[in-house]
Order: C-alpha cells, then structure tokens, then sequence
C-alpha cells in the first residue's frame, strides 16, 4: 500500500500548472502559494470567496470529527471503499479527489482499505479552511488544499476517482478534472436518513422529493445502491456533535433545537444512496 499526495494541481487565478518548490506552489506567471506549517494550501482567493469564512466552522468540524471517529458512519466508509476499489488489479495505481473532504475521514478510511500492492494518490479539498487543517494534523500523506467545487485547481483528466460525500456537486468540474472512464461517486441521503431526529426537531417533516438523478452531461450511469442501518447514538454530546454537522442544525427552530438537546439516547436510521457516473469519452 502506497499512500502519495497527488501533484496535479493549477493555479486558481490563471489556470495554469503549479509546481511545488520547498513550501511554496508556484505557476509559470509568478502567481505563489505558500504552504501551511500544518501542510496544507490555500487555493481559494479572496476574489472568490462568498463570505469571509465559507464553509463549516471550527466547531461543526470538530463535531463531526468526534461523531465520524466513534465509528458511527464506518458502514458508509467501507461501502464508500468497496466502490472504489471494485475490479481493480493488485497493482492498480490510482488519483481520487474528494471534493468536500471535511476533515479526511473517509480518505483516510479508503487509504487503510488498499491492498498491499495498490498505490493512491490523494488530493482532498473543502472550501472551509477549519476542515481542511483538521484533515492536515491527522494524515500528511495526502495534498490537502482549501478550494472550491465551482473551480477546482485540479489539471483537467487527471483524475481516477472523485467522491462526492453529502456535498455540493458541480458536474461540468467534476467531468473536466475526470479522465476519460473515470468514475464519480457520489452519495447522498435517502428519505428516511436519521428520520428519528428530524421528527424530534421538526413540526412536521416535508414529502421527500423523487431521488432518481439523471446522469449529467458527460457522464454514464454506473450502477447505484442504497444502505440501510440502524444505530443507537448514547450520551447529550454525540447527539449534539450529529446535530452540528447536519443542516439540521441551522434549519430547525429554537424549540426543535432544545427538544434535541434534552436527549440521553436515540435509535436512528441511517440510509444513504451510492451513484455512480462514469465519465463518457473526452473529446
């Protein structure tokens, strides 16, 4: 197993081709950026930020990084894994870009799952800078960068696998950076995902909406499947920390929220749908 980081990264102001020299990046129109002592990049620029401190705060990341480490999300993780590792040879050497990274978990999960013989380069992004100095700390292997799905720094065809976990697609970006036969993954809530929460912090919960998705332009359908599992979350803080990192948080009311807040214990569902596209033929 060979874990690298993966080097094909642009510059966000010029599109051109970045290359690392000691801590900096550095394109061929001089444009810099420097490398965090924690090891990561700030490839978002000001110019294209929407507000001062997009994407989760401190707080929403750590929440989510206790909840993801007590193991409550590792059936998702390994489903995540068996996905992007179907059919591949002992000795497959591949690129995954997880746009929407968080603080790494399921990178870090999919990383541990390669076989002896099997090489991966990373690159993980997010637009919030908190998460991405969380992923920096817990694993220097991987390209950590700050950045945003509208306009990924990433070469176009360089990519293998790109996840897409609970995010925000943007399918034009996500067909450019693919190459040719490469696969898209992206997974998302089904219907009943942790219902019993949300009719705990909600009046009444809305019709959900029709789930097949069409396949954006550029891509094939590759198969989907959906996950199912029950859990029991314990204890005041890690049903707070599952609430923090849902929008749930931010969407409920004032009473929906100390209604949360008053639990010890719930039993939840949790159920996800994998789909996967396949970029068609480039060209």
């Amino acid at each position: 197993m060979v874990v690298t980081p993966f080097s094909f990264l642009v510059c966000p102001l010029d599109g051109g081709s970045l290359q690392r020299q000691g801590a900096t990046w550095r394109c061929p129109a001089g444009h810099c950026f420097d490398v965090a002592s924690q090891d990561y990049v700030n490839l978002l620029p000001v110019q294209k930020k929407r507000s001062l401190d997009p994407g989760d705060s401190k707080d929403m990341v750590a929440a989510r990084r206790r909840f993801l480490d007590a193991g409550f999300y590792q059936p998702i993780a390994a489903a995540v894994n068996r996905l992007v590792l179907a059919d591949q040879p002992a000795n497959a050497s591949l690129s995954c870009l997880d746009a929407g990274c968080g603080e790494g978990y399921y990178l870090r999960q999919l990383a541990a799952a390669l076989g002896a013989g099997q090489s991966l380069a990373i690159l993980g992004l997010d637009i919030s800078k908190w998460a991405v100095l969380a992923a920096a700390k817990r694993d220097k292997r991987p390209n950590w960068v700050v950045g945003s799905n509208a306009n990924l720094p990433v070469l176009a065809g360089t990519i293998d696998r790109l996840l897409c976990m609970f995010g925000f697609p943007v399918y034009p970006e996500f067909a450019r950076v693919l190459k040719s036969g490469g696969l898209l993954l992206q997974v998302d809530t089904g219907p009943d995902h942790l219902r019993e929460l949300r009719e705990i912090i909600y009046p009444a919960l809305k019709p959900e909406r029709s789930r097949v998705m069409p396949a954006p332009g550029g891509f094939a359908h590759a198969g989907s499947e959906s996950l199912r599992y029950n859990l029991k979350v314990s204890g005041a803080e890690p049903i707070a920390d599952l609430l923090a990192m849902t929008p749930h948080l931010y969407r409920a009311t004032a009473e929906g929220r100390a209604r949360a807040a008053a639990l010890t214990e719930i039993a939840l569902t949790v159920d996800v749908r994998l789909t996967g596209f396949v970029r068609t033929t480039v060209g």
